[in-house]
């Protein structure tokens, strides 16, 4: 039996210039972290006692003799992208529920495929790894989604992740001292809307306006510099974060009408209304979770402006995707 455990993210600047229908001819660059919320995934051969070759569980449970009758799109077609010829059981669990814009389709898929990797006898580098599952995703199931979330769920840490060129994807952590890196966690709050989006749907729409929102991507690419030479900076300009957050937060919300929303903007407004310096919606957009940036003194006054939506704490991590379990097996 393998058991993954993969982190999601929280990207700060620069996301929408990860899509492939962007960076190909523009270069990329995003500001991301990985944080302590996890999606685990349990794989093991399945013995051959079953009426079934294939038990996958998550928020429902499928038992199929054949690969093709699998509904669940990313197990079906990992397994036919790694030819898996053997039955399979496969246990989804998470810290975070799905489409909450924290990058969990892609920590899925990330996860997904180190198990089976590994049930197959064969350890796989991150970048391998990484970039396995933006073929699966972008490729084969043909989804609206970018490239940062597979990196930085595969890779783990605090990231400048550049996207373009002939490597697809560049890694760079970002060099702070444990000392700045504490003073940046704790200026974030995270709280969850708890509304639900389909973020391909958001996507969709975003890629087909790339060619008339050149400006935009290219300001929000460039924030990603200023964002790190902040985090470089004393440790007086990391408030400046907060202001860069909200101007980014501006500019990513007329990207598309479906990113923000009349409810988002009033949780928005109250939260810097208490006192906070900036903030954005998590993902693609429409809802999941919403990140703020405030001074520890005004936590308290934000928190109970919001105590109608849950408050989620998180430290970062800088793992990545990992094998937690590794036990040997063999039926037959």
């Amino acid at each position: 039996m393998i058991i993954t455990r993969t982190p999601f993210r929280i990207s700060f600047f620069g996301g929408g210039t990860d899509y492939p229908h962007w960076y190909e001819e523009h270069g990329g660059t995003v500001l991301s972290t990985t944080i302590n919320k996890y999606c685990y995934i349990s794989c093991r051969y399945l013995p051959p006692f079953f009426p079934y070759k294939y038990r996958i569980r998550y928020t429902y449970r499928e038992e199929t003799k054949e690969i093709s009758e699998i509904k669940h799109p990313s197990v079906k077609e990992c397994l036919n992208y790694l030819a898996i010829d053997r039955g399979i059981e496969m246990v989804h669990t998470s810290d975070i529920p799905a489409r909450s814009g924290v990058g969990s389709s892609s920590a899925f898929t990330v996860g997904f495929l180190g198990a089976l990797s590994a049930l197959k006898g064969k350890m796989v580098t991150k970048r391998s790894l990484a970039r396995d599952a933006i073929h699966v995703e972008q490729k084969i199931l043909k989804e609206n989604v970018g490239s940062q979330d597979q990196v930085a769920a595969a890779f783990g840490g605090l990231n400048k992740i550049e996207f373009g060129g002939n490597r697809n994807f560049y890694v760079q952590p970002i060099t702070i001292s444990q000392e700045k890196l504490a003073l940046f966690q704790s200026h974030l709050m995270l709280f969850f809307t708890g509304l639900s989006r389909t973020a391909s749907d958001i996507a969709k729409k975003q890629i087909a306006s790339i060619s008339v929102k050149k400006r935009e991507l290219r300001i929000m690419k460039e924030m990603v510099e200023e964002a790190i030479n902040l985090l470089n900076g004393r440790n007086s300009d990391i408030k400046e974060i907060g202001k860069l957050l909200h101007e980014s937060w501006s500019i990513k919300k007329n990207l598309t009408d479906l990113i923000s929303t009349s409810k988002i903007e009033e949780i928005y407004d109250a939260a810097i209304g208490a006192g906070a310096a900036g903030g954005k919606l998590l993902g693609a957009g429409g809802g999941g979770f919403i990140l703020f940036f405030a001074s520890p003194e005004v936590q308290p006054a934000i928190k109970e402006k919001l105590k109608d939506l849950l408050y989620v704490p998180f430290d970062f991590e800088d793992l990545g995707s990992q094998i937690i379990l590794y036990a040997t097996q063999d039926f037959y």
